[in-house]
């Protein structure tokens, strides 16, 4: 695995400009059986795939989720058309499931577009990117540790571990030295700080794709992405009607890897070991896989926004 720039909901820089969601005919196309039903948007972002689906679909109703305000903002004002149809929470997906009206009801399908929007991306005071001068936050809510505190408070195995299993930074234990040492004498506060540490670790300047790799890590572990992920799968499928179909849209292979695990084994109809002459566990598959392969953006969709192009969508559907 090798981890891209950070992605998700690739829609525009600013808070009012949206480019289309991504892979937006393919995730209709996906949910087309809940066109008359209840759906959770799980990863709002600025609206792109609900406005899709309220604008195709007018007997929908859509749960919009987020963590970030600014994104619930943005959604809001964009969606205002449909807010008889649309109810937004402003919290993480993976609770969610916990709302009541959602447990009452359930779902009839569910959306994931996971990763950063764009206009996160693209915003100087968020500190996502590896831009100069930009403050190490990487919050995608105003809660919690920031990424400066993570590098200033977090032992060097704990560091390691993050570099390595969330970024696969080759270097990954003399960086993780190298940013103790520092902050001995001087705490990280800003990009620059830490592309230093890593420009002392490879004896050279850092190319984009190293500097991605280690923010890639520090923003997945500062925001518990994986966590929450796996959290939110089982309880999103559970709250699924039979027919219901989950669809998620991941853009690195750490996040695909859950979604095709727990798509892998919410399917199989038996788990007893290798060798039995007959099955004894008496499961049934809880459903199955949409499509065997992810679907891709087309080479439109990359032509004219190349940030989608890491983009993979996989989609479950629940057994009536």
């Amino acid at each position: 695995m090798v981890p891209g720039n950070p992605q998700g909901s690739v829609e525009g820089n600013g808070q009012e400009a949206f480019h289309e969601p991504v892979m937006v005919k393919e995730v209709l196309g996906v949910l087309e059986g809940a066109r008359n039903g209840t759906i959770l948007d799980g990863t709002l972002g600025g609206g792109g795939h609900t406005e899709a689906m309220l604008s195709d679909w007018p007997r929908c109703r859509v749960v919009g989720v987020d963590r970030d305000p600014e994104a619930i903002k943005t959604a809001r004002r964009r969606l205002e058309p449909f807010a008889d149809r649309l109810r937004i929470l402003n919290m993480r997906f993976d609770r969610a499931m916990d709302d009541a009206q959602i447990r009452k009801e359930g779902l009839d399908a569910a959306l994931l577009d996971l990763g950063v929007s764009s206009w996160q991306l693209d915003s100087d005071q968020r500190g996502f990117a590896f831009r100069k001068a930009l403050l190490l936050d990487m919050r995608m809510d105003p809660d919690g540790t920031t990424a400066a505190d993570l590098l200033n408070q977090t032992s060097e195995s704990e560091l390691v571990r993050v570099l390595k299993d969330y970024g696969e930074v080759p270097r990954a234990h003399r960086l993780a030295r190298e940013i103790v040492r520092r902050r001995e004498t001087r705490p990280f506060e800003s990009s620059d700080h830490l592309v230093a540490a890593l420009a002392r670790v490879l004896g050279r300047n850092p190319q984009p794709r190293d500097m991605a790799r280690v923010f890639q890590a520090l923003r997945i572990e500062v925001n518990q992405e994986l966590s929450a992920l796996s959290a939110a799968l089982p309880k999103i499928k559970d709250a699924l009607h039979g027919g219901g179909v989950l669809a998620v849209i991941s853009y690195h292979s750490l996040e695909d890897r859950i979604v095709k695990t727990a798509f892998r084994e919410w399917s199989l109809d038996c788990s007893c070991p290798p060798g039995l002459p007959v099955c004894v566990c008496d499961r049934e598959a809880e459903g199955a896989p949409v499509f065997g392969k992810p679907r891709r953006p087309s080479s439109a969709e990359t032509e004219g926004n190349p940030r989608a192009r890491s983009a993979l969508l996989r989609a479950w559907r629940k057994a009536a």
